[in-house]
């Protein structure tokens, strides 16, 4: 049997009509650039997150950046963060000048720890980026008293989250705006690149219209100094057939994910905390385990997919060696980073194909 870590194609072929009619009323109308299909998933986008209003932005990365621009962060500003995440959360600080500054992640939830983050801000800090990992929030109630008392910027990092809720708040709705991805692995992914941000300041989100559009306030006459990161209309089509699904998936995936907590029950597997004070959509399942590298040749060996979400913590990588951090900064992110690993658990799976994944874990780990 075989078990990919991802499979779109059974999810395409459920929806592949839908998908391709869609992208059809594109292309027979040729608005190629912007027009209704985006206007209308930014609508439901900001529905969904409870949000008054949502920008559609050419990626997950380019909606952090364009974040960051209409907050102003340049050159010497200090931007509060993870290391426990992926390269854009830290590098769209960088591209700007800005310095990302690491707090260590709660060694539970693999989330930024609130309690690190005062005694990182000085005079130079502007924003805290909390990353809502793996489809679970951050202690967001924590992180926005931290900021507010300091006057801080927030940019939640939902592009694994859209959907989840900490306290029955939606990702995206709690911080200053939120920042979605719609690359294809995630739970609603595109067929390229994507991303949104949504906010409930209208003059926020009328900046960020401005921003992806060059700094553009009308025709060649520019308020900023923006960027190319407008969403693609085709991207919005193939989205807005898919947005209908997303709770289902994301049931499915807590489904799926449940099954494997009571296989591993009593197993030297360390299966996700989940707050109780969150609902995750479970963008990845992530277990810890004693031997990684051994039960990745053992899964390898008979065809199931897995992965690394992150083998290397930030902080360590070599673009960030100026920033002078080493081994040993941040402990519970570099213990994460060598144990965590990946099972399959997008919607489609089976339960035969999550007795398969079960066994062959146990029989590596035995």
């Amino acid at each position: 049997m075989q078990v990919p870590m991802l499979d779109l194609k059974a999810q395409y072929a459920k929806i592949k009509n839908d998908v391709l009619a869609s992208i059809g009323e594109v292309l027979d109308s040729q608005i190629c650039i912007g027009g209704p299909k985006v206007a209308e998933l930014e609508r439901q986008i900001a529905a969904i997150s409870d949000c008054k209003f949502a920008v559609g932005v050419s990626s997950g990365t380019d909606a952090l950046l364009a974040s960051l621009m209409s907050f102003g962060v340049g050159e010497g500003d200090e931007v509060i963060t993870t290391p426990f995440t992926f390269f854009a959360t830290a590098g769209c600080i960088a591209r700007l000048g800005g310095k990302p500054v690491f707090v260590d992640i709660d060694a539970k939830t693999y989330n930024i720890n609130p309690s690190l983050i005062e005694k990182a801000i000085t005079k130079k800090t502007k924003a805290i980026i909390p990353v809502h990992l793996y489809g679970q929030m951050a202690d967001m109630d924590s992180i926005m008293d931290i900021a507010k008392k300091h006057n801080l910027f927030v940019i939640e990092d939902a592009a694994q989250s859209i959907g989840s809720t900490y306290k029955g708040k939606k990702a995206g709705s709690i911080g200053t705006c939120g920042c979605f991805s719609f690359f294809p692995s995630k739970n609603l992914g595109g067929i390229g690149d994507g991303g949104m941000v949504v906010t409930n300041d209208e003059k926020l989100a009328a900046k960020m219209k401005i921003m992806r559009h060059h700094g553009q306030g009308s025709t060649y006459y520019y308020d900023f100094v923006g960027g190319n990161f407008r969403l693609d209309p085709i991207q919005a089509a193939a989205l807005l057939v898919k947005l209908p699904y997303l709770e289902e998936w994301s049931a499915a995936r807590r489904r799926n994910a449940e099954y494997y907590n009571k296989k591993f029950a009593g197993t030297s597997v360390k299966t996700p905390y989940i707050n109780p004070d969150c609902v995750t959509i479970y963008n990845q399942y992530v277990i810890k385990v004693p031997n990684r590298d051994k039960l990745i040749e053992h899964l390898k060996k008979n065809s199931i997919g897995c992965a690394i979400y992150y083998p290397m913590p930030l902080h360590l990588q070599k673009c960030f060696e100026y920033l002078g951090y080493k081994k040993g900064d941040f402990p519970e992110s570099e213990k994460a980073a060598n144990e965590v690993l990946a099972l399959p658990v997008y919607p489609e799976l089976t339960d035969q194909m999550k007795d398969y994944v079960v066994e062959a874990v146990l029989e590596a780990l035995e």
